[in-house]
């Protein structure tokens, strides 16, 4: 049964392999898990809630992967996304987060339309080689300055960031950072000497040293400088709690949001999760070596499907929009070759509910190194830019995708500007001829965006 659905032979492979490429790379990926709450969190949504969303969501959009494309990637709540979601949406233009979560179901639901044409997939392919390395070294650094923030290590000053001074609230902020510095050492050596599992045991590394920081007086508990109790409460999982968010995006008064506001907001969701999971996407391809000499990838079309899916589900649950891991990489390098190995990360999401009252006392300065290290995980895609002087019409809007997305705090800023900036720098070096058609009209797109969102 499972080699006919599969087709294991087919892809030199096996059950055995497949499982345990699909346990590597639930355990490289089990850290959203633990930050997803964290970062949502901040947005006022209820951690059991969105852990439990997020362990279901990833369950479908997996379990989609695997018997709809036949691909040996996993899903879970993105990250970025998830950022976008609490910091850009919630915190800075002030809409609630229930309201956020429609604009993600909507989106979801545009995204399965266009998902059954060829629309996601033209836009896929259309982009250079070029920008869709830099989309996935962009998201690396946005996500590494995000955990360098969640760590303490980075904090405001009058030069906008600095290092944070540890003799400073030791006790509190600059012990809480001082471990996350230790586990995002440990983390790498664990990493680079091939310990399976390396940013899943580095996250309960660190959240082990701080529970005995907290027992010896080390770290205080401080509620002003959002340091709470490091102890874990070991009781059953709350199922119940899902009913905070579950069908809660459709929970929204538009009369009083007004329509206009309402699409304005589904629009910049729309740019944000087209680009960004098809950057994630695309980095994954590419660091599984999956994509062909012409950048495309084969099952590109229900791939797309399965995020869609997902991302609509997950957003009635009660999490942020569902995207393809480039952790996922992980499991192909285990030997991953089928949808079986996704089949498998999704029955370990599904399972790991149980465990909910364990990931979600799990504090951001643990989950921060796991940050900076995916984050590093994805620039390892840089020295595949060309940099050479005859590749400048290449290299300079990638250049400027990748330093736009941290800088601007904006994966969508990122991919507007590469691809604006291609497209200008390009024609007005004679090289119209490189330059995709609808490279034309998503330029356009994005200063229309400018313009008027």
């Amino acid at each position: 049964m499972l080699e006919k659905l599969f087709k294991l032979k087919e892809h030199n492979t096996d059950v055995r392999t497949e499982v345990m490429a699909g346990l590597t790379t639930f355990m490289t990926m089990a850290y959203i898990l633990a930050i997803n709450p964290n970062v949502l969190g901040a947005a006022g949504m209820d951690s059991t809630a969105v852990l439990l969303a997020t362990c279901i969501a990833s369950f479908i959009g997996t379990a989609c992967m695997a018997l709809l494309a036949n691909l040996p990637f996993a899903l879970s709540a993105g990250m970025g996304l998830n950022a976008y979601l609490s910091y850009t949406v919630v915190l800075g233009m002030g809409y609630t987060w229930q309201t956020a979560l429609l604009a993600v179901f909507a989106e979801g639901v545009i995204f399965i339309i266009l998902s059954l044409t060829k629309v996601r997939e033209a836009i896929f392919d259309c982009i250079p080689m070029s920008l869709k390395k830099a989309v996935s070294v962009g998201i690396g650094l946005f996500i590494a300055f995000i955990g360098l923030q969640n760590s303490n290590l980075c904090v405001s000053s009058a030069t906008l960031v600095s290092l944070i001074n540890f003799r400073e609230n030791f006790h509190t902020t600059g012990i809480c950072a001082l471990l996350s510095f230790i586990g995002l050492l440990l983390m790498i050596i664990l990493y680079i000497r091939k310990v399976p599992g390396s940013i899943l045991i580095g996250i309960f590394a660190t959240w082990i040293l701080g529970i005995i920081c907290q027992l010896t007086g080390i770290y205080h508990i401080d509620p002003e400088a959002e340091c709470y109790s490091l102890i874990p409460s070991f009781e059953m999982t709350d199922f119940s709690k899902l009913g905070e968010t579950f069908g809660q995006c459709f929970n929204v008064d538009l009369k009083n949001l007004g329509i206009m506001n309402f699409v304005m907001v589904v629009f910049s969701f729309l740019f944000v999760d087209l680009f960004d999971t098809m950057g994630t996407l695309i980095g994954v391809s590419s660091k599984a070596d999956m994509l062909d000499e012409n950048g495309k990838l084969e099952g590109i079309k229900p791939a797309l499907l399965s995020d869609a899916i997902a991302t609509s589900a997950g957003a009635v649950l009660g999490t942020s929009t569902v995207s393809t891991f480039v952790e996922s990489a992980a499991g192909v390098g285990a030997g991953g070759r089928t949808g079986l190995t996704a089949l498998t990360t999704s029955v370990l999401f599904l399972a790991s509910m149980f465990l909910a009252p364990i990931f979600i006392a799990i504090p951001a300065f643990a989950t921060a190194p796991a940050l900076i290290l995916v984050g590093f995980l994805m620039f390892s895609s840089i020295p595949q830019i060309k940099f050479t002087e005859d590749s400048f019409t290449q290299a300079i809007p990638a250049y400027l995708c990748i330093l736009s997305m941290p800088l601007f705090y904006s994966i969508s800023e990122g991919i507007s500007i590469g691809v604006i900036s291609y497209v200008v720098i390009n024609l007005a070096c004679g090289n119209a001829k490189k330059i995709n058609p609808l490279m034309y009209v998503l330029a356009v797109l994005f200063v229309l965006k400018y313009i008027f969102l």
